[in-house]
Formats: C-alpha cells, structure tokens, sequence
C-alpha cells in the first residue's frame, strides 16, 4: 500500500484541517512524496537538527497529531514543531546534506533504505516550505493519506 505524505503551509490547526480533507492542490506552498514514517521522520530530523534525543521528543508528544484517522479511516494530519520549522528555516545545504546522511544511516540500521538524491531534495524542499512559513508567520503541517 502506498502512502502519500503532503506537507504543507496553513496559518493554524483549523485551516490545515480544512486543507487536509480538501487536499493542498492550489495551496501556496505544499509538498508532495511518499512511502515513509512520516511522524518518525520528523521526530529524527528535529533531534539530528537540534540535538535533542528522539526519547525526550516522543515523552514531549511531538510531533503534535490534529486529525488521527482512528477507525474513520481519514487522514492523518500534525503539525511540524515550532523548533524543527525553524531548524529547517535556519539550516544551511551543507547542514541539511548533513542531516540526510545521517537519517539515511538511522534508516539503514532498520532495514530501509533511501536514494540520497531523493533525501537531499526532500529535505531542501521541506526547508524552503519552512522558510516560507516562518516569513508568512504560518505553521508547516504534514498530512498522510
């Protein structure tokens, strides 16, 4: 089964919510891929980004879920937090080449693997998104369908 994980650009929880179920096609600023733990993934990146222990991030309830698909079988949607938004913002290529790299190796230690290139342009993506969110004052969301 594949997944599809958007991650998007939305000024708080409500609107995300909206765009989530209507789909981000239109929405300034989105982000498709797929075939990944989407919540697992951000809680690496943002303790390979700013060095806090995956195990303090999952006990802090990141990354914070606004719609679970429960029984209802409907998106899942969170939202990226406020440290990872402006990690992703404030890295440079070099670092954000670094963090793909790293997350790479995390991956193949369980078995995954990943194509570099397709990494690095995810992660460079995603900082873009990011940077566009921090300018607008906007939240950066992912929902996976």
């Amino acid at each position: 089964m594949s997944i599809i994980i958007t991650y998007f650009i939305a000024p708080d929880d409500t609107s995300a919510a909206s765009i989530v179920d209507s789909g981000p096609d239109g929405v300034l600023g989105s982000l498709s891929c797929g075939n990944f733990d989407a919540p697992e993934a951000v809680i690496e990146w943002e303790s390979l980004l700013t060095g806090q222990s995956f195990e303090a991030l999952v006990a802090s309830d990141e990354p914070h879920t606004i719609a679970d698909p429960g029984e209802e079988g409907g998106p899942l949607l969170f939202v990226i937090s406020a440290a990872l938004q402006g990690a992703l913002a404030g890295a440079s290529a070099d670092r954000l080449a670094g963090v793909g790299e790293l997350w790479i190796q995390e991956r193949a230690a369980e078995g995954e693997v990943f194509d570099p290139e397709m990494v690095g342009d995810l992660l460079s993506d995603l900082a873009d998104l990011a940077r566009c969110a921090e300018v607008r004052g906007h939240g950066l969301y992912c929902g996976m369908a």
